[in-house]
């Protein structure tokens, strides 16, 4: 292996340029001061976690967790997304608060990839959590409020699919009982939006013709709220009515939010971690092609940190905004330039000092010699004896130069 030369970083990480982190911190103050107003408190958990706890937890595969030893020995992991580190706290330092708990968070995680163009090993997620609550209302809220940090971060168009874990795997019970793998070959592939191949697995498999067209109607079950009626004459076990009955419970709140305009149901949904079991969600922008928001329902997660309580949330991927989405314009306002000489300086910087309290971004500059001053020789005035004003279109808002006069 080589040595990496001096500018090299590893694959999957990225320098964030000021004008791109001046995007991420507008989407970042907007997005939480938005989960803010909807009564979310902010939280913030180590980058690193103990891998027999919160990596396990993470339904992250082993393969994309970044482990490391610390001194004792002991396995560390990189969290690799922000809800087992809050089923943590919340089952332990906030284990006495009062049902339910709204948490709201923005973190960089991390998750090792293939060395791939495109693939990020490190990235950032603006999300919520709200823990202590089942029902119709706490899915719909979450929902509801994914559309409005969209909406916050710049988004302004896009789409809400929503499903629910428990209807596909009701159907795939009913169909292929005692074929677990099979099931979970289907899944995975639905998971990955490839139709084609899920058409292909279901045309190879031994069943009858109506078992069959039972499996691919589902890639047809996409709509609002009428789609419930049509998966429910699929359907006979009470696990995959349960889940239609609760998505139609999700959409008539939804209607009251009035928001409903930008959601669809689709039943192929199914979340990419296995710690989802209710209902989930993804949102997708119209320049992309890949979801810039998901989350959904996971009532088993916290009780494998010993608290046995429903929770649901989402995550927006803030990384997918700032480069794929015009959204947000970062545009920030020209600095002043004051520029004195040493022996004004008292002044000069007495003046800096001012303008910051009002708000506005200051640079100063030592001029070792009057001639050494930044001309541009555009609309000087004076200010005083000592103090000329340059007002220009450019690189400053204005110019303040201290000196004496030549």
């Amino acid at each position: 292996m080589t040595k990496p030369k001096g500018f090299e970083k590893p694959a999957g990480v990225r320098d964030y340029l000021p004008h791109v982190v001046d995007k991420l911190r507008r989407i970042e103050h907007r997005v939480l001061e938005c989960m803010s107003s909807w009564g979310y408190r902010q939280i913030i958990t180590p980058s690193m976690e103990y891998y027999d706890t919160v990596g396990v937890a993470s339904s992250t595969s082993d393969q994309k967790l970044f482990k490391l030893l610390n001194n004792r020995g002991t396995t560390l992991v990189l969290r690799s997304d922000m809800t087992a580190p809050i089923a943590r706290v919340v089952s332990s330092m906030l284990k006495d608060e009062k049902l339910p708990l709204r948490l709201s968070y923005h973190a960089n995680v991390f998750r090792a990839i293939e060395e791939e163009a495109g693939r990020e090993a490190e990235f950032f997620q603006t999300g919520v959590e709200l823990v202590g609550d089942d029902s119709p209302e706490a899915d719909a809220e979450v929902v509801a409020l994914a559309i409005s940090s969209l909406q916050a971060a710049g988004v302004t168009s896009f789409k809400i699919a929503m499903g629910h874990v428990g209807f596909l795997n009701g159907l795939l019970g009913e169909i292929i009982p005692e074929e677990v793998d099979l099931q979970e070959e289907l899944k995975a592939v639905l998971l990955k939006r490839d139709y084609v191949g899920y058409r292909e697995k279901i045309e190879d498999l031994s069943l009858s013709s109506e078992q069959k067209e039972r499996l691919e109607t589902i890639l047809r079950l996409r709509g609002g709220k009428e789609i419930g009626e049509r998966a429910e004459s699929l359907v006979s076990s009470d696990e995959a009515r349960n889940s239609v009955q609760h998505l139609c419970a999700v959409w008539e709140v939804l209607e009251a939010y009035g928001v409903s305009e930008h959601v669809l149901i689709d039943l192929t949904m199914l979340g990419d971690f296995s710690y989802y079991t209710g209902m989930t969600f993804e949102g997708y922008a119209s320049e992309l092609g890949f979801p810039v928001c998901s989350g959904g329902r996971y009532d088993k997660l916290l009780k494998q940190f010993g608290k046995d309580i429903p929770a649901t949330g989402f995550a927006i991927k803030t990384n997918r905004i700032i480069d794929g989405v015009q959204g947000i314009r970062a545009e920030q306002p020209l600095p002043v330039l004051i520029e004195y000489t040493k022996e004004h300086r008292v002044e000069a910087l007495s003046q800096a000092l001012q303008l910051r309290t009002e708000g506005r971004t200051v640079v100063t500059r030592l001029m070792q010699r009057v001639e050494d001053r930044y001309h541009q020789g555009v609309d000087t005035n004076e200010q005083g004896s000592n103090c000329a004003v340059s007002t220009l279109q450019g690189k400053y808002e204005k110019i303040y130069t201290y000196s004496s006069p030549l």
